[in-house]
């Protein structure tokens, strides 16, 4: 099928950006991880001498095993999926898949063991869990990283650049781009710190997590012990108590914390657009390239826009999983199982959110004749410095006096100065006003920029 054949945009106009993300939740990710579960099992169970039944693994017999796993390719899937036609179950068709590699490696008699006291959600909890880890610590994270450095280096580059701040739209207080910059790049580590942190959990205690099975097979092996070590074998962390399936609290708790990190980035592309609205920013152009059909001078911030847009997605998407996995009637139903095949897309539209904002950003410069002229337009924020300045020197109604020369209104330099001159104040304290600028009135906003430098 051709990229322009494809149903989903994941699959067609972003097919090239995503190669890691669709190698990591793609079908074939997945029955390798079942692949990979079912080999590691089997491996377990022929380790535990409490289990005489399976005579154990030589090691060339056990680096044979995990070699069936190094090497599945889209071919091995394809043999999957076409038992899988005949036996109409997914997880049962990787069990025959692995009874034929057995046998060809003179492992017939091992076969008995293969899946042996597990439910299908024991392969599918910790082989969904094990997506999720590879893909989100892996193809997400990796965006996110080159976003939030991306940024960290225009915020330290732009830390002295006054800018003309906005509140509800209307000037204010003068800032610096770096430091503006620096606050989402403080955002972003935070919740990326949360996101690192998070538990991937699996179980495998057969149908409704009890070890019935085990225990009628093997009275007196230690199955939670056992249990307990293959889950962490993988790289998991074990889940004790569950019904048919994990309960996948931490599948909403990861969904959340995606949720949480595009939200910045929502802010963060909204924000660069204004800036880019209001041409203290400028995008570099590109040779060939075409902003709008018919008006040959357009340059379109498109790619903070395909960031809102895709962020959008991977929110709502993100969102029902994380509510709908963790509900299930009773001991199980069905429904998380189609729902968790959405995961690859979810972070898939998020990582195309991410890398469409770095793209944005490596385009866009400050212009810095711009940002000067947006500040000398509007001296009357200087205000709240002098009214400050005049509050401590105990003058009473600053704040009423200087509301009165500037609300709504527009003030000149010099008015202001000769304001500044007139008033009661040191001759130190007088200095220091009339010496001010929009363009100096930054405060520390340059010096706040060194919590986000490395």
């Amino acid at each position: 099928m051709l990229p322009v054949d494809a149903l989903s945009p994941l699959d067609g106009r972003y097919a090239s950006q995503l190669a890691d993300v669709s190698s990591a939740f793609s079908e074939a990710a997945l029955i390798r991880a079942r692949v990979r579960v079912e080999v590691e099992w089997l491996i377990c169970l022929a380790s535990h001498t409490a289990i005489p039944g399976i005579a154990p693994f030589t090691t060339g017999e056990t680096a044979s095993l995990r070699e069936i796993v190094n090497q599945f390719n889209g071919t091995d899937a394809e043999r999957v999926k076409a038992i899988e036609a005949r036996t109409r179950h997914d997880v049962k068709a990787v069990e025959y898949y692995l009874a034929e590699h057995l046998a060809s490696l003179g492992l017939a008699d091992r076969v008995p063991f293969l899946h042996f006291a597990l439910t299908s959600e024991d392969v599918n909890n910790l082989s969904h869990a094990l997506l999720m880890a590879n893909g989100v610590r892996g193809a997400w994270r990796s965006r996110a990283t080159a976003l939030i450095e991306t940024t960290r280096d225009l915020a330290v580059a732009t830390r002295s650049a006054p800018l003309l701040a906005l509140t509800h739209g209307q000037p204010a207080t003068p800032t610096t781009l770096g430091k503006e910059l620096a606050v989402f790049v403080a955002r972003w580590e935070r919740q990326l710190a949360h996101i690192d942190r998070q538990e991937y959990l699996g179980k495998c205690n057969g149908a409704t997590g009890t070890f019935g099975a085990h225990l009628i097979a093997y009275p007196d092996a230690p199955w939670e012990e056992i249990s307990r070590g293959f889950v962490e074998g993988l790289g998991l962390t074990y889940a004790p108590l569950t019904t048919q399936i994990e309960p996948h609290d931490w599948i909403a708790e990861t969904c959340h914390g995606l949720i949480r990190f595009g939200q910045v980035t929502l802010d963060f592309a909204r924000d660069m657009w204004t800036y880019i609205s209001r041409g203290v920013l400028r995008q570099r152009t590109v040779a060939g390239e075409v902003g709008s059909s018919t008006m040959p001078h357009k340059v379109n911030p498109i790619d903070f826009e395909n960031a809102e847009a895709n962020l959008g997605l991977a929110s709502a998407l993100l969102d029902h999983l994380a509510l709908k996995l963790t509900v299930s009637r009773l001991q199980r139903d069905l429904s998380d199982s189609s729902a968790l095949r959405n995961l690859g897309s979810a972070i898939g539209y998020s990582a195309v959110a991410l890398a469409s904002a770095t793209r944005g950003l490596g385009r866009v410069a400050p212009d810095h004749d711009a940002m000067m002229r947006e500040l000398d337009d509007h001296w009357e924020v200087l205000a709240e410095a002098i009214q400050t300045v005049l509050r401590a020197h105990g003058i009473t109604e600053a704040y009423e006096q200087m509301k009165l020369l500037t609300r709504g209104a527009r003030v000149e330099p010099n008015e202001l100065r000769d304001v500044i001159a007139s008033l009661p104040l040191p001759d130190d304290a007088r200095t220091r006003l009339l010496e001010l600028a929009p363009a100096t009135y930054i405060g520390m906003a340059d010096d706040l920029v060194r919590h986000v430098i490395k």
